[in-house]
Parts: C-alpha cells; structure tokens; sequence
C-alpha cells in the first residue's frame, strides 16, 4: 500500500468507527496516524534544519523541559501572542506552522541524549569549530569539521548535576577540553564520515 492508500484507509476506519458508535477521540486517531507515519519511514522534520538551526532548537527544547514546560506550546504561545521566540524565531519565519506540526516527541528523541553514542580514550571523532568559535550557516564563519583523538574522559559531578568532559588532541597535536560532551556540546562533535 502507498502512503496515501493508508491514509485513506485509516479514514474510513475512523469514519466506521463513528457509524458503529464507537467514535475514536481524536488524540487515538492522531496517534494512529503517528504511528503510521513511523512505520512508512517518512524522514525526520528536524532534519530539514540546518546544523545551527538544529543547535538552536535542541537546546530551547532542553531549556523547556527542564523548566517542565512544553516546547511546542511555548513556541505556538509565542506565534499566538506575536512575541519573539528568541533563538528559535527562525521556525516561524523559515519554516512555519506545518513544520512545528509535523515535528513529535519522537523526532526530538532521535537526536537526544540517549541517542549520543559514548566516547572512549582512544577513539576518533570529529568536532565542530562552534566549540570554540561564533558559527553560522551562512555566516562568515561557517561550521568546519575537525578529526582529532579522544585522550581522556571525565566525569564531574556536584550534587545533583553531572557532565562529562573530555579532552581531545588534533593531528597538529594541539589539545583541547569539550566540556558537557554529553550535555550541552553534543551537537558539536560526531564520528567520522566516511
């Protein structure tokens, strides 16, 4: 079945489901179609952003929730009430309401935290120049990738906050320290491409 074939389909599931009543509440059809969306594959919005744009957006998105607030109904209260969303205005000027709706929990996940992979002493990667430089897309610095070495990896912690921090070495053999690898610097640094 294409994609659009299933919409239909679902449709007039819902549509009997109504004429026998037993009417879904549209928060089961939404996830239906959720999960239909998930299973054809379709790609992720967030990968549409650019590597700032992204950056941007993942740390207002951690920034919400650890004030246990929704991210989403922040930026839409935003766009009801006309007020600047601050590093995120770019959604509504760029990409607009469709894009801020086809975006759902689990597109956000594929880029959290749990999804980072874990660095070892010895291991190659490549970091991002906007670890120590003012990086934009079409600015006139733009991101540039780096391979270098992980030398060494740490583990801070103070009461209840923790981070890990690692020290790299470029192939000139200068060193430097990522902190928050994990944190709040994940968007910086990737395995190499290949």
């Amino acid at each position: 079945m294409s994609p659009d074939e299933i919409q239909v389909a679902l449709q007039a599931a819902f549509y009997r489901c109504d004429a026998a009543s037993c009417p879904l509440t549209d928060t089961q059809k939404e996830i239906l179609l959720q999960v239909v969306e998930q299973i054809q594959g379709n790609d992720n919005p967030l990968d549409e952003l650019t590597f700032g744009e992204l950056q941007a957006f993942l740390q207002f998105v951690k920034a919400q929730e650890e004030q246990n607030r929704s991210w989403k109904a922040q930026l839409l209260n935003d766009w009801l009430q006309e007020n600047d969303s601050g590093s995120v205005q770019f959604i509504r000027q760029n990409y607009g309401l469709q894009w801020l709706n086809r975006v759902e929990t689990y597109h956000v996940a594929q880029y959290s935290q749990e999804n980072t992979p874990i660095v070892r002493v010895g291991d190659r990667i490549e970091v991002c120049n906007a670890l120590w430089e003012w990086v934009q897309e079409n600015g006139p610095c733009q991101p540039e990738w780096f391979l270098c070495t992980v030398i060494r990896v740490d583990e801070m912690s103070n009461g209840n906050d923790s981070s890990t921090n690692c020290i790299i070495r470029f192939q000139s053999g200068a060193e430097y320290e990522i902190q928050g690898i994990y944190e709040w610097n994940q968007y910086n640094w990737r395995r190499p491409q290949r």
